[in-house]
């Protein structure tokens, strides 16, 4: 009796997820329509207009800053990332020291975005300003910079738990042609664990899209498409967080329609990385 009040509550619970996530597409698609209707889809994507007196939305700037500062970010993130995930997953596993290390990343993924933003504005926007790379500092490079330290602790863990799972058997045998270290870990760890560290740097582009407070205090919050690094602008998130609390009318329903894109590029994203994370485990 116990187990099928159990099952029960499963079954319940599950079917509520399903239930939120479909209420959720639901209310995007539905308050996305009007944007659609008026734009169309290509030209609402494809336009980089975003005129609140006349009515005219394009959410090409955005879409463009939201891939801009997170390929950029994951660029920054992988060099630091993947030196820790060797650290603890190779040179050294299951000692005091990487359990130290991999605490001191489980804090950092801890930590809220509005915190890092807050630590982005007032120690890193302040020496970007004294380089020289903006008068302000704000910008895609802050930005990028900041996001990259926040999805750190998510592309290091994963990667290495992947690195721990590569079998001794096949470094034993590396070691016993006389391989060093060096060469176990270009040879056989990274090929082997590779499809399992790809996926975990896509989860943390995924996580990187989908940021918002610290994007928004430091990317400049301007509608316009980036072409360098020091320049400002917006993201998908960022506008919304910017605009979400004055819009109406057709300016509501375009931020609907880019918090619709936002939901399914995110989802894409994740939906691969979980693709490949099934064919590492079979």
């Amino acid at each position: 009796m116990k187990d099928k009040i159990f099952k029960s509550i499963l079954f319940i619970a599950s079917c509520l997820i399903l239930v939120l996530t479909a209420g959720v597409i639901y209310a995007l698609v539905t308050q996305s329509i009007s944007a659609f209707s008026s734009f169309g889809l290509f030209n609402f994507i494809s336009s980089s207009e975003w005129d609140s007196v006349n009515n005219n939305f394009g959410a090409l700037p955005f879409i463009t800053g939201t891939l801009i500062t997170a390929l950029l970010a994951l660029f920054f993130c992988i060099p630091f990332s993947l030196s820790i995930a060797l650290f603890n997953g190779e040179y050294f596993k299951q000692t005091k020291i990487a359990t130290i290390v991999s605490s001191i990343v489980d804090l950092l993924a801890g930590i809220p975005s509005i915190v890092f933003g807050l630590w982005g504005f007032y120690v890193l926007r302040p020496i970007l300003i004294d380089m020289g790379v903006s008068a302000q500092g704000f910008g895609v490079l802050l930005a990028s910079i900041v996001l990259a330290i926040m999805i750190i602790p998510y592309a290091s863990s994963l990667s290495t738990e992947f690195i721990s799972m590569v079998p001794n058997e096949l470094k034993e045998a590396a070691y016993s042609l006389g391989a060093t270290k060096m060469e176990v870990i270009k040879t056989v760890s990274l090929p082997v664990s590779l499809s399992g560290i790809f996926a975990a740097y896509i989860l943390a582009l995924g996580r990187a899209l989908g940021e918002t407070m610290a994007v928004t205090m430091l990317i400049g919050n301007t509608n316009n498409i980036p072409t360098h690094l020091s320049d400002t602008g917006n993201t998908m998130a960022s506008i919304i967080a910017n605009q979400f609390g004055e819009a109406d009318g057709l300016k509501l329903s375009s931020l609907m329609a880019i918090g619709l894109l936002l939901f399914l590029i995110t989802a894409t994203i994740n939906f691969i990385a979980k693709y490949i994370l099934k064919l590492v485990n079979k």
